[in-house]
């Protein structure tokens, strides 16, 4: 059975050290707890913290029907890291960027993930080939929830990692700041610690929004050295509150990463070979582009023309030039995703060989199932 997931959530750091990963555990755990079929993405490579902080190390993966089995922490949480299929606690990773690439794309189309309303995908920091895959494989990234800490050092860091989203066109939800002052567990005096305007800067900056602070609490590393997340076994503390109060504003409906349905219309284009999508991009001999009407979910018009010469960055100009806002395709590679990317085009890959009119149609139904991108350079 293919993944049917909703809403895919990247959640990011410009530095390391400011509690992304507790902020990204606590987030799926609570929204699972929200009655909501929650997934949980660990990409971070080399340091991978999920299993720890969920007390999941040492868990085996199964596979059926040719796909990995996520691990399920509680009733419903299902958590998928590459710290499940080390042998040994202290191994290192030591891959390049294909290497890694690769494994994050197993992670996303390999994983019998099933039904997800969310997808809740904990990055490592900074802005690079771990961040930079997530998206291309993803295809659709509804929004990234952006963590940083209150002092100069984590904030001139963490601003570059607002840049990428903006120039990736990524929906930024909001900032949180994490360690926003210490509530003294005594007396209940807040002194803020470090210096800085931090998130709250960032977001006025940035025109994004502010989700709110979590303060510095010890408990917070206690739960998560016990692998029990705060927002879980201490939900009636402080800080437990402040975690619900940030989390809030991410049960509304999820921000589109293009513009396709905020617009009167939009173009789709197909790649094509005898009348039929071309399982691999750099065949086709044609393209369909339909044009269709996202608010009334209906094809208008189709047309069918031959591309210019598959040369690098000419189809993307090409594509922009005739309006395309999406791509339906089989497989593409790596490098092509990007160039399209560039050009504020979203791509679609992993679709089945079918006409352009049963692609746009399940597409704009909602049920446009989608399997391995089956281009990998």
């Amino acid at each position: 059975m293919a993944n049917r997931i909703g809403r895919r959530i990247l959640v990011m750091s410009g530095k390391g050290g400011v509690g992304k990963s507790s902020i990204a555990v606590n987030l799926a755990v609570w929204l699972s707890g929200q009655g909501r079929r929650v997934g949980l993405l660990d990409i971070d490579i080399h340091g991978p913290s999920v299993p720890k902080l969920l007390r999941l190390e040492g868990t085996r993966l199964t596979a059926y029907d040719e796909k990995i089995e996520p691990v399920l922490y509680g009733d419903s949480l299902k958590v998928m890291s590459i710290a499940f299929m080390l042998s040994n606690p202290n191994e290192a990773v030591i891959w390049r960027g294909p290497m890694k690439h690769n494994m994050i794309q197993q992670f996303c189309d390999g994983v019998a993930w099933g039904d997800l309303d969310d997808l809740v995908v904990d990055c490592p920091p900074g802005t690079g080939d771990e961040a930079l895959s997530a998206v291309q494989v993803l295809g659709t990234v509804n929004g990234v929830v952006i963590v940083t800490t209150p002092q100069d050092l984590a904030v001139v860091d963490v601003r570059k990692c607002v840049t990428f989203c903006k120039q990736l066109s990524l929906p930024v939800l909001g900032i949180v700041e994490n360690m926003s002052g210490f509530v003294c567990p005594h007396c209940g005096k807040r002194t803020d610690i470090f210096p800085g305007a931090g998130g709250e800067q960032i977001a006025e900056d940035f025109g994004v929004p502010f989700l709110g602070g979590v303060p510095m609490d010890p408990t917070v590393a206690q739960s998560g050295d016990a692998g029990k997340p705060l927002i879980a076994f201490e939900k009636d503390s402080p800080t437990a509150q402040a975690f619900a109060h940030v989390f809030q504003p991410l049960l509304g409906e999820p921000k589109q990463d293009t513009k396709q349905k905020e617009t009167s219309n939009m173009k789709i284009a197909i790649p094509l070979a005898d009348g039929k999508l071309t399982a691999h991009f750099g065949h086709c001999g044609q393209f369909a582009i339909v044009d269709v009407d996202p608010k009334s979910k209906t094809i208008q018009s189709q047309v069918v023309l031959d591309p210019p010469p598959h040369e690098p960055g000419v189809l993307p100009a090409w594509l922009a030039e005739k309006g395309v806002n999406l791509i339906i395709a089989g497989g593409m590679g790596q490098r092509a995703q990007m160039l399209f990317t560039d050009k504020n085009i979203e791509v679609i890959v992993g679709a089945p060989v079918d006409t352009p009119e049963a692609l746009v149609s399940d597409y704009l139904a909602g049920a446009l199932q989608t399997g391995d991108n089956i281009c990998d350079h």
